[in-house]
């Protein structure tokens, strides 16, 4: 056999070899194809998922606390007083209320005495206790309130001071980083979102004791809410 010959042989052989790889790929690359046909793409997904309480008018409530309440801000600049708070919630303070009430399971409500704003133990305790329960949750809200009694000034403020108490409190026991991106904060005095003897049978720091309209509304409402924006 010439050496002409021999080199043609040869090229034939590397052409057939390369043509019979490319087909085996492109096998491969069909069979692949053939089984993630009907999968979603595994990407990375955010940790907050779409639960089932995660209404559209909820979703812009949290919108709006996140853009308008401070919550992306420094210090010094966070939450939402009562005449905010409506504009936020662009609803009747029941219609508010309303929202969180699939939350019941994950919510909790931190009581206050009369005129005070001090952590008591027990409130502590349970505002650990739902602060550590996120479940890969993105947003824990403190929504404030407190009972008529008292000047709307007064109330205001007393709110607003017990709404921080908690901020403080979950600053302080869990040094989390994130902390300024995490939790939103409201607070309504007495004027918008009033709490009902519904929200009686909700976890309350104060389970074991008397249950009104008021001891209710002396109160930090707190929730983590794990919705998809």
């Amino acid at each position: 056999m010439n050496a002409d010959r021999r080199h043609m042989i040869l090229g034939l052989v590397a052409f057939f070899s390369v043509g019979i790889s490319v087909a085996t790929w492109t096998r491969a690359a069909a069979v692949r194809l053939a089984e993630t046909q009907g999968k979603a793409p595994e990407v990375a997904t955010a940790s907050a998922s779409d639960m089932g309480y995660c209404t559209g008018e909820l979703k812009v409530i949290l919108r709006r606390v996140l853009t308008s309440c401070g919550l992306a801000a420094g210090p010094g600049s966070r939450g939402c007083q009562p005449l905010q708070a409506r504009q936020v919630a662009s609803m009747s303070g029941g219609d508010f209320n309303a929202l969180f009430a699939p939350l019941s399971e994950r919510a909790a409500i931190i009581e206050f005495d009369k005129d005070s704003a001090e952590l008591d133990a027990a409130g502590a305790d349970l505002l650990e206790r739902t602060f550590s329960d996120r479940r890969g949750a993105s947003y824990f809200f403190v929504v404030s309130r407190a009972s008529p009694e008292g000047s709307v000034e007064h109330n205001r403020d007393l709110s607003h001071r017990r709404g921080s108490a908690v901020l403080d409190h979950i600053r302080a026991k869990f040094q989390d980083p994130d902390i300024e991106q995490e939790v939103g904060l409201l607070w309504l005095g007495e004027e918008f979102a009033q709490l009902d003897q519904q929200f009686c049978q909700w976890r309350r720091s104060r389970a074991e004791g008397e249950c009104t309209s008021a001891d209710l509304n002396r109160s930090s409402f707190i929730a983590w809410i794990d919705c998809r924006l």
